[in-house]
């Protein structure tokens, strides 16, 4: 097994770390780590957000472990060297337009989330986000002086039939094995982009009778996401609503810190990633959540390896870690031992010992 490990910027190269121990301890010599740089880090080495020779490892490798990307500023820079680019031109090259994000509340963290108990007590949804589409990568975009002379920017929003059918499969044969309920989020009342999106979803649908379909737009799903979260099984969206959505769930989970998630394509090949940034306000302070790095971790044997049972001993470890008590800051509850990036990452190491 060839994994390519790409720990980026901020504290995506401290969780990463963790991470990549826990694979270590559960795969032993059976699995090959090589690490390259990607987003700011790739700048500094190569002068671009994706060096070439990172594309190539991905390109070589199974499965892609990565950090984050990122910093303060990044949007002043030139685009061509921004280091999200690094990311988007990653999961455009190898082909992975969709993202699942799971929002599972482990019933240790209940306390832990914004949400009342009974709220989000169970609770376990997919949102699953288109990733190689819509405003993120439709031309024609930019900024430019228009007649008058004041500048215009301009992105966007496109997408084509096939874009959206090949998603709203996933969904679809994803909740089959869930809880056969799909809700597609749109923007259909305003946008004819989601004019199509809306109709192709519901004829794809069509093929799968067995599976219940329910749309909303995506204010409605927004609020219906913080008011009631467990009538929601798959949750199949566009790139830029899935992107503000999933990031809203981390308040059903306890923190953004307990979001993995998983980006694939039509082969077993896979990016995972933990959702949440660079934070560069922590970087090496030994503070970062380095669980959704695990978790993400733990995606990877399932996705694109299939070792179901090696992934749910690592989430069986994550658990027996939180039910002994130790937290990190961000999911830190009263009576509980607060621990730092690598303490934590120790502790599940230790605890694969004992799941």
């Amino acid at each position: 097994m060839k994994i390519a490990v790409l720990p980026g910027d901020g504290i995506g190269k401290e969780v990463t770390a963790q991470a990549v121990k826990v694979l270590k301890a559960v795969l032993g010599n059976a699995a090959e780590f090589t690490e390259a740089p990607i987003g700011g880090e790739g700048v500094k080495a190569a002068g671009v957000p994706l060096p070439r020779a990172t594309l190539e490892l991905a390109r070589r490798s199974d499965a892609i472990l990565f950090g984050a990307v990122g910093g303060p500023g990044d949007e002043s820079g030139p685009r061509h060297l921004r280091p999200g680019l690094g990311l988007l031109t990653l999961r455009r090259e190898l082909g992975l337009f969709a993202n699942f994000r799971p929002a599972f509340l482990f019933p240790e963290l209940i306390g832990a989330s914004s949400l009342k108990p009974e709220l989000v007590e169970g609770l376990d949804l997919i949102i699953l986000r288109e990733l190689n589409g819509d405003i993120y990568y439709g031309e024609p975009r930019g900024i430019m002086v228009n007649a008058e002379g004041k500048r215009e920017g301009v992105n966007t929003m496109r997408y084509s039939e096939f874009e959206i059918e090949r998603i709203a499969h996933m969904a679809f044969r994803t909740a089959r094995d869930r809880r056969r309920k799909v809700c597609s989020v749109d923007k259909a009342n305003v946008l004819e982009t989601m004019q199509l999106w809306r109709e192709t979803v519901a004829g794809v649908g069509k093929g799968y009778p067995d599976v219940e379909l329910t749309h909303l737009f995506v204010d409605a799903a927004s609020m219906q996401l913080l008011r009631a979260p467990k009538q929601f099984d798959v949750v199949v969206t566009p790139n830029m609503f899935g992107d503000i959505l999933s990031d809203a769930a981390a308040m059903l989970t306890g923190s953004i810190g307990m979001l993995p998630s998983a980006s694939i394509g039509d082969g077993n090949k896979g990016l995972y990633e933990p959702v949440h940034g660079s934070a560069p306000d922590i970087e090496g302070r030994n503070l970062a959540n380095p669980l959704a790095a695990i978790l993400s971790a733990a995606m990877l044997l399932r996705f694109s390896f299939g070792r179901k049972d090696d992934a749910a001993r690592i989430e069986r470890a994550v658990r027996a870690v939180l039910a002994g008590g130790l937290r990190t800051a961000d999911i830190s509850q009263p009576g509980m031992k607060s621990v730092g990036t690598v303490e934590m990452g120790e502790a599940v190491v230790a605890a694969l010992g004992r799941v």
